[in-house]
């Protein structure tokens, strides 16, 4: 590991679960890890990967093996989501590997089983782009809205949205304010319950889905998104938050250097002073106890994101049906253990929103 810039060895110390338990091979992380020597590759390292896979899938489709091309081009996708996910210093690169994840993934869902509707919901004049994906044999499903991170994109969740709906129920997960296709239009919003009202207004519009049964799922940063919209909007019948902070604004100090640098970025602040400033409006304190839904929280005890206490202060805020699965040796999202909760969850919700 000489030679190699700080950021660079964040990253190598620290992303590999995450990557592997969303779709990345471990000799892809491992190649690109070892042969990538400053941070200012890191990008065009991971999308060159995305290639690959591409191509790979390419070949698949000419020889009539759609399944095989579905699983490649999403690994495509996820290799270049996770080439740009936090590159916010080169945002010219940024958008170019972007667009080849966002463009892969799209035909990964095109062949996947099953395959995704790609979606469009207005909200506060930001078109919010989505991916439905519905169980197969099963009519007007219940819906788990699925809530993005700070870093997290549609593009990365084909391995999250597959256990519920390997249990019947379909998926939408979208890209919010300041997040994936959004991030470049508009700013972080604080106030999620506000476009995830819009996604809510949607569902309940088509017929195919059953708007009585709505959950919501966030992770990380959608964390604390997840839970506020719960607190919010009582259509929601259930919440599972993974490794969310509690409050913001007493965690911002204490984030990665890379993982403030995306913040500052998508926030739309200009420095770190109005970073820490807008950071003061995530904050769950005050509305986390008007959540009447059951939830289902998860935390990390090496969690180096978000400290292990913020899952902690959420389930005591509570005054409803809590599900507490802290995980004493998890990182954050606990993506070194989802062994521990990744099914767990799924077996908790199907057991209220599909009975």
């Amino acid at each position: 590991m000489q030679n190699k810039d700080e950021k660079l060895l964040t990253a190598v110390a620290h992303w590999s679960y995450r990557f592997v338990s969303n779709g990345v091979p471990l000799s892809d992380f491992n190649d690109v890890c070892n042969s990538t020597k400053k941070w200012d590759d890191w990008c065009i390292e991971w999308e060159k990967k995305g290639h690959i896979h591409a191509a790979l899938a390419d070949s698949a489709i000419k020889n009539g093996f759609n399944l095989s091309a579905a699983d490649h081009y999403n690994t495509a996708a996820v290799c270049c989501h996770f080439g740009k996910f936090l590159f916010v210093q080169d945002p010219d690169q940024m958008v170019k590997t972007h667009k080849y994840a966002v463009e892969y993934h799209k035909r990964s869902m095109k062949f996947a089983d099953p395959t995704a509707e790609r979606v469009t919901i207005n909200w506060n004049n930001l078109n919010m782009f989505g991916n439905l994906r519905k169980p197969k044999n099963i009519d007007n499903p219940p819906v788990v809205i699925m809530c993005m991170g700070l870093d997290s994109a549609k593009e990365e969740m084909e391995t999250n949205e597959r256990v519920f709906l390997d249990r019947g129920m379909a998926t939408l997960t979208f890209d919010g304010p300041g997040q994936g296709e959004s991030e470049y239009l508009s700013p972080i919003c604080p106030e999620y319950e506000r476009p995830v009202s819009a996604v809510i207004d949607f569902i309940e519009n088509r017929s195919d889905l059953n708007s009585t049964k709505v959950a919501i799922w966030g992770v990380s940063l959608g964390g604390y998104y997840a839970p506020r919209v719960a607190s919010y909007d009582d259509r929601i019948r259930a919440c599972i938050s993974l490794t969310g902070p509690f409050n913001w604004k007493n965690v911002y100090d204490r984030i990665p250097g890379l993982t403030k640098e995306a913040f500052i970025y998508r926030s739309k602040c200009e420095n770190d002073d109005e970073a820490r400033e807008f950071a003061n409006r995530m904050d769950l304190s005050e509305c986390a106890k008007n959540i009447t839904c059951p939830l289902y929280i998860v935390g990390g005890g090496l969690d180096r994101v978000v400290p292990p206490e913020e899952s902690k202060l959420l389930a005591e805020a509570v005054k409803g049906d809590v599900t507490y699965n802290f995980i004493e040796d998890g990182s954050h999202v606990a993506n070194n253990r989802i062994y521990k909760y990744r099914n767990q969850s799924a077996d908790w919700l199907s057991s209220i929103i599909c009975n």
